[in-house]
């Protein structure tokens, strides 16, 4: 039992601090959000927690950053995310977690865009409006892409949360899963 309180606690804090990362100056959509929703999914043995604290961390810094009108399509793509997650991490390696993060990354710009779109007065509501509105997303603007930055951030944080728990494990055996 205790173990199970130690390494959720030892998650929640992984968590929430790359939550917070969220606060500091970043490039465009260079953010943690699928990386967070992918290692709660992969981590927690009580899988609504894998859900749960990784949402609830966005909110706080959300509470900082600010609200938009395209919050509920985000949390919306994380909680996708996150089911992804649950499906690739039955058995966690290097190729799942990088295969999860690029598919996350697409499936975040997929649904995100398509909210900006459907949302827009900007952009025609047809087949060619949708269009523009995801290369508006893939296209350079002052040296930045929202997509490959999103693609770089979560690999980046992929790397960060799932590479430093696995470093935790080996230091620490009472964090390894029970599998």
């Amino acid at each position: 039992m205790k173990r199970i309180h130690i390494r959720t606690a030892t998650l929640a804090t992984l968590i929430v601090l790359t939550a917070l990362s969220r606060l500091l100056p970043h490039p465009y959509n260079f953010t943690p959000i699928a990386a967070l929703a992918l290692f709660g999914a992969a981590t927690f043995e009580r899988k609504a927690l894998g859900l749960v604290i990784p949402l609830a961390a966005m909110l706080l810094s959300d509470l900082f950053i600010g609200f938009h009108g395209g919050m509920m399509s985000v949390y919306t793509a994380f909680a996708l995310i996150w089911i992804l997650g649950l499906v690739l991490f039955r058995k966690i390696s290097v190729s799942r977690v990088v295969s999860a993060s690029l598919l996350s990354s697409t499936l975040f710009f997929l649904v995100t865009n398509f909210a900006v779109w459907y949302g827009s007065k900007f952009y025609p509501q047809t087949p060619q409006g949708l269009l523009s509105c995801y290369a508006a997303g893939l296209a350079f603007f002052n040296g930045q892409s929202f997509f490959l930055n999103a693609v770089l951030g979560d690999l980046t944080f992929c790397t960060v949360l799932f590479g430093s728990y696995s470093i935790l494990q080996k230091q620490f055996p009472v964090l390894r899963f029970a599998r």
